[in-house]
């Protein structure tokens, strides 16, 4: 959970990417690095604080449609979808799930690094590594009211199906609608696509492989996943307003180069 911390044409080519042949395409999908450890919210560090000065956040509400009503085709469809992903369990597309579950950026950086084709984090790129944290604590304003609004049930709630993170309560108190992972994954896929402009397709596809995650792991529907990266859209577009967010921009892009020069990350799957 994080609530208790708790340019859009790309947003619109991810949501149709999703449903249709979902479980082969995940099953599919490049094996990871080795098993990482199922965080709860007892690891969770609070971030540092956003650029946002406060009020700025894009309206959710008024952004997005409701989610899909209960018992409406869209929402029988995402129960059988959650119910067909759970056997994507002991796969490496789940351990990937697992993985992105982490926002701390321990594991979230080793993805982001492969797809960019530079080291990223705050041994190689320390200015870069807290923006993407910053980045965190703008979204909440963003994604919160709209998870208080519609108080959506996630597909874990009263159920004990296998999820990808250990049960908790909030699990079945805490909002579904919108997915804030899905907001911050395609946030720092967005940005970073702007740094390392000639990775934008793999970015981008890491960020949206990002929600995905929430999906397979069991505590988000689809249409969470893509109401996140529509607001996504909107954040990285209204934080281009701010000085501070700017300059840090300037700052990762020195920080990218000199990381490059460095090498490759490694343990990347092969192209």
């Amino acid at each position: 959970m994080i609530r208790r911390l708790a340019p859009l044409a790309l947003v619109l080519v991810a949501g149709a990417l999703s449903s249709c042949s979902m479980v082969s395409g995940w099953r599919s999908s490049l094996e990871p690095p080795p098993p990482p450890t199922p965080v709860s919210s007892a690891s969770w560090r609070e971030p540092p604080k956003g650029y946002l000065p406060a009020g700025a956040a894009p309206d959710a509400l008024k952004i997005l449609p409701p989610p899909p009503a209960v018992g409406s085709p869209q929402s029988l469809g995402e129960r059988a979808t959650f119910e067909e992903t759970r056997a994507l369990l002991g796969t490496p597309r789940w351990t990937q799930a697992t993985r992105d579950a982490d926002l701390s950026g321990k594991e979230a950086f080793l993805g982001f690094s492969c797809a960019a084709g530079v080291k990223i984090g705050p041994d190689t790129t320390p200015a870069l590594a807290k923006m993407l944290m910053r980045l965190i604590d703008d979204g909440r304003p963003v994604y919160n009211p709209a998870k208080d609004y519609y108080a959506r049930k996630r597909p874990a709630a009263g159920n004990d199906a296998p999820i990808c993170i250990p049960r908790e309560g909030w699990i079945e108190t805490n909002g579904s609608y919108p997915s804030g992972h899905s907001l911050i994954g395609y946030s720092w896929g967005l940005v970073l696509a702007e740094l390392v402009p000639e990775r934008a397709t793999e970015l981008t596809a890491r960020g949206r492989e990002f929600g995905d995650s929430r999906v397979i792991c069991g505590v988000h529907w689809q249409s969470d996943v893509d109401a996140g990266r529509v607001l996504a859209a909107a954040l990285v577009a209204r934080l281009h307003a701010e000085a501070a967010f700017q300059a840090d921009l300037a700052t990762a892009r020195s920080e990218i180069e000199a990381a490059r020069a460095r090498g490759a990350p490694e343990h990347c799957p092969a192209a």
